[in-house]
């Protein structure tokens, strides 16, 4: 019913003498307002409601007490830009070359992928937008980098204060080395600011944030709150994988005190946002989601000391991996008196690729029949309803993964609760039983041979209905990662670091004044990543004086920082 129609019914009746009980046309006078927020690299564990012995999150443990937490939610890729490709189009990010983050435009041929998303493609914001709704995106992007990159704008968003990505509003500089553990608090005022401008209109609110992603850098004051954290490897919270990781970290106290303190920033900033949903009364008419975009980081990536300690509680491996540790996130949902509080779904499988048709059907907009979502609509179980869902959700991982135990084979199904593993060619199986194995330790392929058939069948299909992509035949040729070092015997996280005079040489070739220092200009020169050369900068300059001496560059901050 729209709005006019609405108003007619109302005047007549009450014009007849019908007395009308508060609330009742509630549901018809307004449609839900979305508050999507997304964390970078949080962990399925990083959480005190998760289980985290450390962190203290207390206000996402009130908004897990308030939600539904679906256990079993999973992103569709292992790392940011297929991930959030997903949740924008309703479509395995592999449909659109996407498959992996989106870097310079060299390193984007060499893998075979785009610069961007195709801004011609539907996304659920240009989808509200069109059926009256208010939209914003805030906060990272990371959809499109480069002169001629898309903004969000061209993706159906309204109002837009975004960071990695073209015509950012914020730069990751070295002139304030906090900007990223002050990065959630300007991401908040700024969602504050277009909610309250918006509280009178049905609105829809991408909040993305940086953190905890690498490098973490919290302020002294953020960091004070763990000076006295003994962090243990031993914890009830942590699995097997977590624990035997966390025994090999190098300086596990201060990594661990690093991370909780920028996570508990982050939990402060989003108590910030939903208190202002309180304040201005619009918390029963907002369903507010709260994930991240992929599972923890790997402490073996050269940035990501402090930020790679993240939780992943029981589940195997961490970002970049097929594994329940990389792909499962947080699924909660919040939306009172429609989806139950306090409610913890052991059961439900769902899938980034579900957001948008479920948001399209909750919010009353039709999803044309050109879209061709590749999830599913599951308001029904947000609702309370319990059902298993009406299609597996598949996966594919063409590069590498840190971490030995961590590389399964390139494709992945998940139907009902089997997932399997599987080249290519549909050899080297593995299958888990999830909800019996959440660790993925057991691999029962052997033992159910005719289960493995059935799903190899299906994820052959799947891939086979992919847009054809040289990685991927280079990978199904040779069972390996498309990035693997050529005739490498060992890993990358194996090899044995640079020669200190190589990085002297390089150092020679980039200070291009010859004074001696590189500024940030001078050590992006040639590389094959801007976006990730901005966030290593500042790890290498110890003394944040905003150049990197030629002793900072060759140790790369190992020498005299403990957060590179």
């Amino acid at each position: 019913m729209n709005q006019y129609l609405f108003t007619l019914l109302l005047g007549t009746l009450v014009g007849a003498g019908c007395v009308i009980p508060a609330g009742a046309f509630a549901a018809e006078q307004r449609r839900p307002n979305v508050l999507f927020i997304l964390t970078d690299d949080q962990g399925w564990g990083d959480a005190r409601f998760a289980g985290h012995p450390y962190a203290r999150t207390p206000h996402l443990d009130r908004l897990a007490s308030q939600s539904t937490w679906i256990h079993q939610f999973y992103v569709a890729a292992t790392v940011c830009s297929p991930s959030r490709c997903a949740f924008l189009t309703s479509h395995y990010p592999a449909r659109h070359q996407i498959h992996g983050h989106f870097a310079d435009h060299a390193t984007n041929e060499k893998r075979h992928m785009p610069d961007w998303l195709d801004p011609k493609t539907p996304t659920i914001a240009s989808l509200l937008k069109q059926a009256g709704y208010a939209t914003a995106h805030i906060g990272k992007w990371h959809l499109g980098n480069g002169t001629h990159a898309p903004t969000p704008e061209a993706y159906g968003f309204e109002f837009v204060r975004h960071t990695t990505g073209n015509k950012s509003h914020w730069q990751e500089n070295t002139k304030d080395p906090y900007f990223r553990a002050k990065s959630t608090a300007l991401f908040v005022d700024e969602a504050i600011g277009f909610i309250k401008a918006n509280r009178n209109r049905p609105f829809y609110a991408n909040v993305w944030t940086l953190l905890p992603h690498a490098p973490l850098r919290p302020t002294p004051e953020q960091l004070a709150a763990y000076a006295s954290l003994v962090p243990r490897t031993n914890e009830a919270a942590f699995g097997r994988w977590m624990r035997d990781y966390l025994g090999a970290a190098r300086d596990l106290t201060h990594q661990m005190r690093t991370f909780c303190a920028s996570l508990t920033d982050l939990d402060t900033q989003v108590g910030r946002l939903l208190q202002v949903l309180d304040e201005l009364r619009l918390a029963d008419h907002t369903l507010v989601f709260f994930s991240s975009d992929n599972g923890a980081e790997d402490y073996r990536i050269g940035n990501a000391a402090n930020a790679g300690v993240g939780s992943t509680g029981p589940l195997r491996a961490r970002k970049r991996s097929m594994y329940e540790g990389g792909i499962r996130t947080f699924g909660l949902v919040r939306w009172p008196g429609r989806v139950p509080a306090g409610r913890v779904d052991e059961t439900s499988v769902m899938g980034g690729v579900d957001w948008l048709p479920t948001i399209c059907k909750l919010a009353g907009v039709t999803v044309p029949d050109s879209v061709r979502p590749d999830g599913e609509d599951v308001s029904d179980i947000w609702l309370g309803r319990s059902r298993p869902r009406r299609q597996p959700l598949h996966w594919e991982w063409l590069f590498r993964v840190w971490g030995e135990d961590y590389s399964p084979p390139a494709l992945a199904i998940r139907d009902g609760p089997w997932k399997l593993f599987v080249h290519h060619d549909g050899t080297g199986a593995e299958l888990y039983h999830i909800p019996r194995d959440s660790a993925e330790q057991d691999n029962v392929a052997d033992a159910n041979s005719e289960r493995v058939r059935e799903l190899t069948a299906k994820a052959l299909t799947w891939h086979k209905s992919l847009p054809p992509n040289p990685a991927r035949e280079a990978v199904a040729a040779s069972r390996k990662p498309f990035d693997a070092p050529r005739g490498a015997a060992k890993s990358a996280a194996q090899a044995p670091a640079q020669p200190a005079r190589n990085r002297a040489a390089i150092f020679k070739s980039k200070d291009a004044n010859r004074d001696g220092s590189l500024s940030l200009e001078e050590y992006l020169k040639n590389f094959p990543d801007p976006v990730e050369g901005r966030r290593r900068f500042p790890t290498f300059d110890a003394n944040q004086d905003g150049v990197l001496s030629k002793a900072e560059f060759v140790s790369m901050g190992k020498m005299t920082d403990k957060t590179n």
